[in-house]
């Protein structure tokens, strides 16, 4: 019998939530967002719902908007150092610029990361979309879109090549010859670039996974080209079901163009679900979030996303269609997350502070309020109907939010038959239903003449 496809889930852990006003939320924490005990109860929360992995984003620079929001500056990869040690099954996903990093430390964080987990570990890659950070790294500005992809290319070119310069039996282990390893195995990379140089060998083995599962989270053209040739999970954000069915053909035609196996990339949109025991409840839930926001907050939020000054705009007065008019679409355009808004803008035409509350919510993904059970229906529909692999779940408050959706979605999907009741492998590919790499320089038994 053929086993049923089966959904994907991660919790996006943003620390109060993913709504801009949670941390003013009764229910969240802001209080703990740099107590490492709290995300290691996050991540026994998630595991004990058998979610695929947490996820964490991550930006080399303090936000300007930090006035009105709180927001860990805790870095990932050791914080999710932590969780593994509160966890034994969870994947676990951190962000990581192209930009502000070198492939052999960058190499090294991830390579360990798998290595204490046991094979869970996952890298979002980016290439940072702010030029906040360029400072902090002795830089007069922040390079431009297709130079950082051109970068970010190289980059991961050279960090899975040091990942494969162990071939996985180089360690032989043999005491009484005194040979631990064999050096034969054990390769230089040579890697040579516009942008990167490195020679290497890597100085540690393959990890469990071979190598830590490669995530992106850019949706441009050179988002989801770079999604097409590396990606193995990539997280975008769409509002209707037919812009996610468009992207989601998109990546997998992409995908195959550079030869892979189309199935072997996992599309995985946001839901920021507001859940209550009925929808007139989620949705004054969503409404108490909504009316904590703050407009100027949201006004930064939304003038860096349409490249302008919107200081001018009544709050209570439509949003001007022109605004948003060369956004371009789902398939074909170099600023993602404002084609989103735009899609906001055309179709509904709200008043400026009903975007700003339409974006407080998941920062343009897509916030849905209802119960559990209408929760489980837009996720399923979405999962059969061509959309997406699974989801990225975005609670807008923490930790409140999780522990709801893990203890009512959850069971829905799992009675439904497309989600798992237990975990089956260990790994985080044997969670998202990947293959093992080999290494680049395995040697292949010579064919039979």
């Amino acid at each position: 019998m053929t086993e049923l496809r089966q959904l994907s889930l991660n919790a996006f852990i943003y620390p109060s939530g993913h709504h801009e006003a949670a941390w003013r939320h009764p229910q969240s924490r802001p209080d703990r967002i740099y107590d490492v005990s709290y995300y290691q109860e996050i991540g026994r929360t998630a595991e004990a719902a058998k979610l695929d992995a947490v996820f964490f984003a991550d930006g080399p620079a303090l936000r300007t908007n930090v006035e009105h929001n709180a927001g860990s500056g805790l870095e990932p990869i050791t914080l999710l150092t932590a969780i593994a040690t509160a966890t034994t099954h969870l994947g676990l996903i951190g962000t990581a610029s192209t930009t502000y990093y070198e492939p052999y430390n960058l190499a090294r964080l991830f390579s360990t990361l798998d290595h204490i987990s046991g094979g869970r570990a996952g890298w979002n890659i980016v290439t940072t979309g702010t030029d906040l950070a360029a400072a902090n790294f002795g830089l007069d500005k922040h390079p431009e879109h297709a130079e950082r992809y051109a970068r970010a290319r190289e980059f991961v070119d050279a960090v899975v090549a040091l990942w494969d310069s162990w071939e996985d039996d180089a360690i032989l282990l043999d005491k009484q010859a005194g040979i631990y390893a064999d050096p034969d195995k054990i390769h230089q990379i040579d890697f040579v670039g516009e942008y990167l140089k490195v020679r290497g060998p890597f100085n540690a083995p393959r990890t469990p996974q071979g190598h830590p599962v490669l995530v992106q989270a850019g949706a441009s053209n050179d988002g989801r080209a770079f999604a097409g040739r590396y990606a193995e999970a990539t997280f975008t954000a769409h509002q209707r079901l037919e812009d996610a069915q468009a992207f989601y053909a998109d990546i997998k035609a992409q995908a195959k163009g550079f030869g892979r196996d189309p199935g072997q990339i996992k599309i995985l949109p946001g839901i920021s679900p507001f859940i209550a025991d009925t929808e007139a409840e989620a949705k004054k839930l969503e409404r108490e979030f909504n009316e904590l926001t703050v407009p100027d907050y949201g006004l930064k939020q939304l003038e860096a996303i349409a490249g302008k000054s919107l200081r001018h705009l009544p709050l209570d007065e439509a949003v001007p269609l022109e605004l948003f008019s060369d956004a371009g679409d789902v398939t074909d355009n170099g600023r993602s997350r404002l084609q989103v808004v735009a899609g906001i803008v055309q179709r509904e035409r709200p008043t400026v502070r009903g975007l700003l509350h339409r974006l407080a919510g998941a920062r343009g993904h897509r916030v849905f309020a209802g119960t559990p059970e209408q929760v489980a229906d837009t996720i399923e529909e979405w999962f059969r109907n061509g959309a997406a692999d699974g989801f990225n779940v975005m609670p807008p408050y923490y930790p409140g939010g999780l522990e709801v959706f893990a203890q009512t979605v959850v069971p829905i999907l799992q009675e439904r038959g497309i989600f798992r009741t237990e975990y089956t492998g260990t790994t985080l590919r044997d969670h998202f239903g990947l293959t093992r790499p080999e290494s680049r320089y395995a040697r292949r038994p010579a064919l039979a003449g």
